[in-house]
């Protein structure tokens, strides 16, 4: 997948860029090895302004946000899922302007298990409950929602219709793959959630973690191809001998940075889950992590 990435990516906190017709994007001041260089609110419109993945709860970004939106306008905040980059600004936003909440719902549990991601805003709860392929309309922009659940459950991606854009949120990244961490996210839901995505015709990706993505069909399939390729590499693993999870991060991940194993073992630990479910693979004691994986 590596020669697909694009890093070259310039960040810009302060400023709103324009990048499409009536669209618009500002950079939370975020960067780490899990948002890249940032998480990018996008901004949509005029007339009503549609906002896309408001951002980590941070009130430099809040106020140049608002900054950039007159204060009669009516914000319309659109939610790819609840990571705790991505949602908590809808909060203080609303504290300070008439603005309306879309999501697919809040996150399903009451905690968390992992402190290496920038984890869940458990107090979203959008104000309405957007169904899969539902659209709205507004004055000068048409958004579809498409429930895209693999990174987790309650993740949307969002096409801005007249713009023939898809706002991927992290379903697809074009700088780095998705994290997958069950037991909310499920490499199985990810990976029908790709094939689902490579039915519409949106003729650029916006991330909200990196640079638009110019061919996503291609890279869309790369994605697949990278998955499946990942499977592959562990039952061929698992044929010479039974393995715990950390031997096979080891195996597999030996040239990433160390720094994202933790977040590695969790998607391979989706991988494992996911080849379990079809029946091939089983795990000493029907633990998640701390047993040994062999074939079935």
């Amino acid at each position: 997948m590596k020669k697909y990435y694009n890093k070259n990516f310039e960040p810009n906190y302060k400023i709103a860029e324009v990048v499409d017709t009536n669209v618009k994007r500002l950079l939370a001041p975020n960067p780490s090895p899990f948002t890249f260089q940032g998480t990018g609110t996008y901004l949509i419109g005029n007339k009503e302004i549609a906002i896309i993945d408001p951002g980590p709860r941070i009130e430099s970004h809040v106020e140049n946000l608002l900054s950039i939106i007159d204060k009669d306008i009516l914000i319309h905040i659109f939610i790819t899922h609840t990571h705790a980059d991505h949602s908590p600004a809808a909060e203080l936003i609303k504290k300070e302007r008439k603005a309306i909440t879309y999501g697919y719902g809040a996150y399903p549990f009451e905690k968390y298990d992992t402190n290496f991601e920038e984890g869940h805003d458990l107090n979203f709860k959008p104000d309405i409950i957007l169904k899969d392929g539902e659209v709205i309309k507004k004055k000068d922009w048409t958004i579809r929602a498409i429930h895209t659940p693999g990174h987790t459950s309650n993740h949307m991606c969002f096409g801005l219709e007249e713009n023939s854009i898809l706002f991927t949120g992290d379903h697809i990244m074009g700088w780095s793959t998705t994290v997958i961490i069950p037991p909310d996210g499920d490499m199985t839901d990810y990976i029908k959630s790709l094939e689902k995505v490579l039915l519409f015709n949106y003729k650029t990706f916006f991330p909200t973690h990196g640079a638009p993505i110019e061919e996503p069909k291609r890279f869309v399939r790369a994605l697949i191809g990278h998955r499946k390729m990942r499977e592959k590499q562990i039952l061929n693993e698992l044929k010479k001998t039974p393995l715990y999870i950390e031997e096979m991060v080891r195996k597999f991940y030996k040239s990433t940075d160390k720094r994202l194993w933790p977040a590695a073992e969790k998607s391979l630990l989706a991988s494992l889950l996911s080849l379990k479910k079809k029946g091939m693979l089983s795990n000493e004691s029907n633990k998640k992590s701390k047993s040994k994986w062999q074939l079935t």
